[in-house]
């Protein structure tokens, strides 16, 4: 996506890429495959308004932040497929890592529960099963990377002095950061038997990192920003002061609430993380309240079932029917996130009558995604104290009116989306723009955030109530699936 001072679209190209799924609870991407992707889309985009790299001032980087992939240094080919974040293989290794003191033995220092969503692990499994990995990365032969850190390293030249860095934002998801230091924990490396050497140097959100060395469309142009998703829409967002928060609908749904400069500890399911760092300034920290399936759900409608041909098939099928029908689909596929941390759930259906058909399912599914999205805004309300007024949305599920008229209702706040709902790469945008002084500061960003739309409650607080603990029913029938 190109962007301009305005924060406006300029221009947009993109692919899908394949979602591979070897046995069930395994995810998997080619990061060979994104690459290549990666260098399409950018010439599509800078040729589709007739741009050259002259046109561009600086690159921005955002990604899916936990999905890991672990490379040579040498050739630049994978060891492995990159291992995505919703993957749940490494469950028996984070019971055996959290011992005696459970999910929580490395809460203080991280900020986060030991879950099968986080980096290390990944890492980890990777040392373990593929064969020579562990031998080639004590002997410093290979690299550890979140997605951004896989991109950056190819666009600064790969085996060729690639550089092999990530920001603090993605390095907080890994479960290897400590929280405060902003640096690699030695004794949690050591726990999970990751060689430091593979880890990439940790630097701030926004600032020059280097240049595109990679021979093509973008050759010279300045890389100077780098945000996980999340954490990007909360900055395209233009949530900048504690308080404030957003929430994407994406593959997943991800609320942040900025807590500023000081990390808040939940007592009530939620993420510690670091929200963004710009250059030198203080790191601003968040709560992160993470739903792992969401829009993934509305493509398992499409993928696995075929009851539509499209993702925007959910929306007309969805309005066909007044209601869900007595139906409620908790989408447990990869065990419950926040708030519950419950690995051991798994999807379900329930409520089902012969009176049930595709458009109450339909129904049911986007109505999942809301429900669990008034679960993580009650947790962050309990940490925070603070009472939500209204919530800013981005995320290609927000073009679903059904959807955000559904949130509204079942939060009775309203729901707000920006003209610009491309939010996360916006982030990214303001964070590489901010570095070369293309915008001169948080001013320019909030100035450039405007309202597109504005979805108001309309639902009697009695069925509001009625719908959201016969949700809670469905989801407990969940629970203990998973030995």
């Amino acid at each position: 996506m190109i962007f301009d001072h305005g924060g406006r679209v300029v221009a947009v190209a993109q692919q899908e890429h394949q979602q591979i799924f070897p046995r069930a609870g395994w995810v998997e991407h080619d990061p060979l495959e994104i690459w290549r992707a990666t260098r399409e889309v950018t010439a599509k985009a800078l040729a589709g308004k007739d741009l050259t790299r002259d046109d561009i001032v600086a690159v921005g980087i955002t990604n899916q932040r936990e999905t890991t992939v672990v490379w040579d240094r040498g050739t630049g080919k994978p060891v492995y497929n990159a291992i995505v974040w919703q993957d749940t293989r490494t469950d028996g290794l984070c019971t055996e890592l959290g011992g005696d003191e459970g999910p929580d033995r490395y809460r203080e220092t991280t900020g986060l529960p030991l879950s099968t969503y986080f980096s290390g692990p990944k890492v980890r499994w990777i040392l373990d099963n593929v064969e020579g990995a562990r031998a080639r990365a004590e002997n410093g032969e290979l690299c550890f990377g979140t997605m951004d850190s896989w991109i950056l390293w190819n666009l600064t030249g790969g085996p060729d002095s690639g550089l092999h860095v990530t920001d603090v934002t993605n390095a907080s998801r890994t479960m290897l950061m400590d929280l405060r230091t902003l640096e690699w924990d030695e004794q949690i490396c050591a726990d999970m038997d990751i060689p430091m050497s593979v880890l990439p140097q940790i630097r701030s959100s926004s600032e020059r990192y280097g240049q595109v060395r990679e021979r093509g469309t973008l050759a010279g142009v300045p890389i100077a920003g780098i945000l996980g998703d999340q954490q990007a829409a909360t900055f395209g967002q233009a949530c900048l002061s504690p308080g404030e928060a957003k929430n994407t609908y994406g593959t997943g749904n991800f609320l942040l609430l900025n807590t500023g400069t000081t990390p808040v500890h939940s007592r009530h399911g939620l993420l510690t993380t670091v929200c963004y760092r710009i250059g030198d300034a203080p790191v601003v920290y968040a709560l992160e309240g993470s739903v792992a399936v969401t829009g993934s759900l509305v493509q398992w409608l499409r993928d696995n079932l075929g009851i539509i041909s499209s993702a925007k098939e959910v929306e007309l099928l969805a309005a066909a029917v007044p209601d869900n029908g007595g139906a409620y689909f908790v989408p447990a596929f990869s065990g419950l996130f926040a708030p519950r941390w419950r690995p051991d759930a798994r999807g379900a259906i329930v409520g089902l009558t012969r009176f049930v058909n595709k458009g109450h399912l339909a129904r049911a599914a986007l109505e999942a995604t809301a429900f669990q999205t008034r679960e993580v805004i009650e947790a962050a309300a309990a940490d925070s104290g603070v009472a939500l007024t209204s919530l800013k949305v981005d995320g290609g599920m927000v073009l679903n009116q059904t959807l955000m008229q559904f949130q509204s209702d079942i939060l009775d706040v309203p729901v707000i989306r920006p003209v610009v709902n491309e939010t996360t790469a916006l982030g990214a945008a303001y964070a590489a723009g901010l570095a070369v002084g293309f915008w001169s500061g948080e001013q320019d960003i909030r100035a450039n955030w405007e309202v597109g739309q504005t979805w108001t409650p309309n639902m009697p607080a009695a069925e509001r109530d009625r719908l959201f603990r016969e949700w809670n029913k469905a989801v407990e029938r969940t629970y203990d699936w998973v030995d």
